[in-house]
């Protein structure tokens, strides 16, 4: 009988694994070694294992194949359930092969011996204990869409196998088509107004859902991540959370996933409003009652045959183009504001080949702010379970060989992350950018209506206000660094080194912005 190292990769290879990101420990000598001799295949390393997992899952959204982790025992397997958690909410096949000690040591408290199956719980379609008693049918219930664990207990001595990458082509998992009635029966009675909002979408579903928009010439909520905020113009509505509860639709369709803005979360004090989405995810997004077709957006629109024209029923495009002059208009009066800076690194971040938008208020600050008139090539975000650790290295991961490759993240969020750029000598992409935006702390809980009237003393807590800046950091890492403190000082030429471009808003500014905006 094969060890428990050869099963594990040749199952992995099996499944369409070309990708290993490996953490080396003394326990998983024959895994690491045996990934690496196998010709065909690409090894990653990293010395983190948290920032290993988030990597691998940026591989898995680039190349839609699964990747998996290997880690050695212990402690080590624990700092992968952030990247696995992360994984499951957006339904991607992260697979991790973790390192065990014999099952002798189990329940014994030795150095390194945790009880490591079932670790991860829900969050892992399936666990493989292999040589912990039985002999498990490797991914045997496994649907290929989300993340998978096999464990691998290992002697001191285990030879490293010799692995080959299968003579056949591995067949991508595929969907099935789903039924297209309730969004056909959903679209019929539109008298009382309908709103699209319009979540992350996969490159493949962005042409169909276009179409399907021109055509229904409803208002639409469109996050950046979706590929289609700057395309589709006048549809778009600006500041689509307060002019929605204003005058609140009596429909909302939702496309992608769960959207980003706040009336999205609003929908569960508003019964009254029928919610549908379409999501290759499956997940409602909402507490509340609503509707789920689970597909490809893509699939399900094809289904539609002829797509109604609804229109702006409720008169939403008028109200939001006044709204946009409000912006523009703010936006020159305070230049060197938070939303200011934005909408310039917006227009920067466009000529590059990609942007990847950190949680918090970068993702909502870019959907309000970016700047409208060019199509960004290519926008994701971290939305499964909205976290901001791993930020970094899953940009990382997402974008290998990509030139000029832009990541915009919030001073917490690089905090959260500072090891990530280890990664960066394996990378051969050029140019890239990567953009703290250092307001000193966590700003969006300063506007949260229940810490309004707080002391100084409690607000710089729930902020978790900080002095860092981010120069010796760049440094470190062997990056290019540049602060920005105002419109005027945004001079960047091209470089093949990576950059570190630090925004520093003006306070006052920003306070001034945001108090004449929601005013």
């Amino acid at each position: 009988m094969r060890e428990g190292a050869a099963q594990a990769l040749e199952a992995c290879l099996a499944r369409g694994v070309r990708e290993f990101v490996v953490c080396a420990g003394s326990r998983n000598i024959p895994l690491v070694l045996g990934a690496l001799r196998c010709r065909g295949t690409k090894v990653w390393s990293h010395f983190e294992e948290r920032g290993a997992a988030f990597f691998a899952l940026g591989r898995v959204r680039d190349s839609s194949l699964p990747v998996a982790v290997v880690t050695t025992s212990g402690t080590a397997v624990a700092e992968l359930l952030p990247a696995l958690v992360e994984a499951y909410y957006q339904e991607r096949p992260l697979i991790v092969i973790t390192g065990d000690r014999p099952e002798s040591y189990r329940g014994s408290g030795a150095p390194q011996a945790v009880e490591q199956v079932g670790l991860f719980g829900s969050y892992v379609e399936g666990c493989d204990d292999l040589g912990g008693g039985g002999e498990p049918a490797l991914f045997g219930s496994w649907s290929g869409l989300r993340p998978w664990h096999i464990n691998v207990c290992l002697e001191e001595d285990e030879e490293v196998p010799a692995v080959q990458v299968p003579a056949h082509d591995f067949e991508p998992v595929r969907r099935p088509r789903p039924p297209v009635t309730g969004l056909i029966q959903f679209l019929k009675e539109d008298f009382r107004g309908l709103v699209v909002f319009l979540g992350g979408l996969e490159a493949e579903e962005r042409g169909e859902t276009f179409y399907f928009l021109q055509q229904l010439g409803v208002p639409v909520v469109a996050d950046a991540t979706s590929g289609l905020r700057e395309s589709l113009g006048k549809l778009v509505l600006t500041d689509g959370d307060r002019l929605l509860r204003q005058q609140p639709p009596g429909k909302i369709l939702r496309l992608g996933d769960v959207p980003t803005g706040r009336f999205w979360r609003d929908l569960e004090s508003e019964p009254g409003i029928e919610v549908l989405s379409v999501t290759r995810t499956r997940f409602s997004g909402l507490a509340r009652e609503s509707g789920v077709i689970t597909g490809n957006v893509h699939d399900v629109l094809k289904g539609m045959g002829e797509v109604p024209p609804i229109g702006d029923v409720l008169d939403l495009l008028p109200v939001s183009s006044g709204r946009r002059g409000r912006l523009e208009e703010l936006l020159e009066r305070y230049p060197d504001s938070e939303p200011g800076m934005m909408r310039v690194l917006s227009a920067y971040a466009a000529t590059g080949e990609s942007v990847f938008l950190g949680n918090s208020l970068p993702i909502r600050e870019w959907n309000l702010f970016a700047q409208m008139h060019v199509p960004v090539g290519e926008v994701q975000a971290s939305r499964g379970a909205n976290g901001i650790d791993g930020q970094l290295s899953t940009w990382l991961g997402a974008t290998v060989g990509q030139d000029r490759a832009w990541g915009i993240f919030g001073d917490l969020t690089v905090l959260y992350d500072l090891a990530a750029p280890a990664l960066l000598r394996q990378d051969e992409g050029r140019g890239r950018v990567l953009v703290v935006i250092n307001n000193k702390g966590g700003r969006i809980f300063e506007r949260l209506p229940r810490l309004q009237g707080l002391e100084e003393e409690e607000r710089a807590l729930m902020a978790n206000a900080h002095q860092q800046q981010f120069g010796s950091w760049a440094e470190m890492w062997g990056m290019d660094y540049q602060v920005v403190r105002g419109r005027e000082s945004f001079e960047l030429e091209p470089r093949d080194k990576p950059l570190v471009l630090e925004l520093r808003p003006d306070d006052k500014q920003t306070t001034a912005f945001w108090e004449n905006w929601e005013g």
